[in-house]
């Protein structure tokens, strides 16, 4: 059992030097993942690796002694749950359960499926996210019950870009602005990318913190997702920003397949496997750091 505390310190740069090789290792276990049953999504998870490494390892208050109630502890939820390489490799390096398992990802019978589900009983899913746009209406749910239950610990949420096309996000941001749902912070992975080409090519979502801030929502920004050390800045901004009668909202930018060189800046990584030769390319650009499962 871990149990992560809030009121940190803030991480000075032998701290920020640790978590950028937790980074790394994580790049890895994705790769791995995705390659050993030659299907997943590696582009988004490569991307967000800096985020939940802060999440999980920096800013949430959390306990690897998984309870799906949460009570006194700061909950995620994934709503974009296609990159879920990542979120699992966290999960499992945060000691949630046996790093040895991600060997299982994707297959018949495993905990570790394509898209996350809370049937199989893996510590740390809280919501099954293989339909998108439907996970900051989770979290809004989430939040109310802290709120109702006097609990002071917030919600956090990650969506993708291109998921923000689906409509009941919409709903969702008008009702946690509508309601003072002020415990909640969720963040918009902005890589620009998703599956049949840009963002601004399938959809284009115009001037996104314009529209939220129109919404009722208290909106920061990211520069650079993939800067460790930007995203645990930016996350303790958006905690203190929280109980002020607002949800925050955090608009990140990332690189879709970031750490990578030949994923990086493109859609085509999102739901494409590597083969031997590209995963052995792509694991020398991120050497193995914390010991590979």
């Amino acid at each position: 059992m871990r149990i992560f505390a809030e009121n940190q310190p803030i991480p000075n740069m032998a701290d920020i030097k640790a978590l950028e090789v937790f980074v790394t290792q994580v790049r890895r276990d994705i790769l791995r993942q995705v390659h050993h049953v030659n299907s997943g999504h590696p582009g988004g998870s490569l991307g967000c690796a800096e985020f939940f490494t802060a999440l999980y390892q920096e800013v949430m208050t959390h306990n690897s002694d998984f309870n799906m109630n949460g009570k006194d502890e700061d909950v995620f939820f994934l709503s974009n749950g296609h990159i879920s390489p990542v979120f699992y490799s966290v999960l499992a390096r945060s000691g949630y359960f046996p790093v040895e398992e991600l060997n299982t990802f994707r297959l018949i019978n495993s905990r570790l499926q394509g898209h996350p589900t809370t049937h199989e009983g893996l510590p740390g899913i809280r919501m099954a996210s293989g339909s998108l746009g439907q996970g900051l209406s989770v979290a809004i749910g989430a939040a109310s019950t802290k709120k109702l239950n006097g609990d002071d610990k917030l919600v956090y949420a990650l969506l993708g870009d291109g998921e923000l096309q689906e409509g009941q996000n919409w709903e969702a941001f008008m009702y946690a602005a509508g309601n003072g749902i002020d415990n909640l912070i969720a963040t918009i992975d902005l890589n620009g990318q998703q599956i049949d080409g840009s963002t601004d090519k399938v959809l284009p979502l115009g001037n996104l913190k314009e529209k939220f801030v129109a919404f009722g929502w208290d909106v920061l920004e990211i520069k650079d997702g993939n800067n460790i050390k930007e995203v645990i800045d930016g996350l303790k901004l958006a905690k203190s920003k929280t109980g002020n009668g607002k949800p925050v909202l955090i608009l990140m930018h990332t690189v879709m397949g970031n750490g990578v060189d030949f994923m990086m800046h493109t859609h085509a990584w999102h739901g494409k496997a590597p083969n031997d030769e590209q995963l052995e390319t792509a694991l020398k650009q991120n050497p193995e750091t914390l010991g590979d499962y």
